[in-house]
């Protein structure tokens, strides 16, 4: 299996489903250009394999959580000073994966922050995994982010066999800013 597998057409999808999906890649992408480069502290991605990885870098900030069916509690940070965004995409079509298992932790100095476990977080603007997380300050970091196969059933018996192993990617040398939101 080649690290980066483009779709091919088959009993499962045709010519015009592969181009729609690489389509709906491209408007993700650009989201996630626009998250990293204009919105965030600092941001970057690469690919690793079967995989795009990008990162987004905040300040902590509040968000939603589902206390009971039809009822939410906004909860701001407490000791958190850093929100951490870890965006995921598939390397052939650049669309979100979803279900992965993702964590993250900061080095500096010799010193480790995490692992963190990043959850996926459901935005306006763009699908991430992410989590508001504390440093001592901020700063230069290494951040390296381990992303876990999905468990999904995957379709096509020619295009499904993807997404099976473990990737690592480290990004150098990012500018954390730490603060609340």
């Amino acid at each position: 299996m080649p690290d980066n597998p483009q779709k091919q057409p088959s009993d499962e999808v045709d010519r015009n489903q592969i181009q729609q999906s690489k389509t709906e890649g491209a408007a993700y992408q650009t989201s996630v250009a626009y998250m990293a480069n204009t919105i965030a502290n600092d941001g970057d991605k690469t690919e690793v394999g079967e995989y795009v990885v990008g990162y987004a870098q905040e300040e902590a900030e509040g968000m939603y959580e589902l206390v009971e069916e039809g009822e939410f509690e906004f909860v701001e940070p407490d000791d958190e000073n850093c929100h951490l965004e870890v965006v995921v995409a598939d390397a052939g079509d650049k669309r979100f994966v979803p279900y992965c298992d993702v964590s993250a932790t900061l080095e500096r100095d010799g010193e480790a922050y995490g692992p963190f476990e990043l959850s996926f977080l459901w935005h306006p603007g763009v699908y991430h995994y992410g989590a508001n997380v504390e440093v001592p300050e901020g700063g230069t970091y290494d951040l390296h982010v381990t992303i876990e196969p999905p468990e999904f059933h995957r379709h096509d018996e020619q295009n499904g066999d993807r997404y099976g192993e473990t990737a690592e990617v480290t990004f150098e040398e990012i500018d954390i800013e730490t603060g609340q939101d």
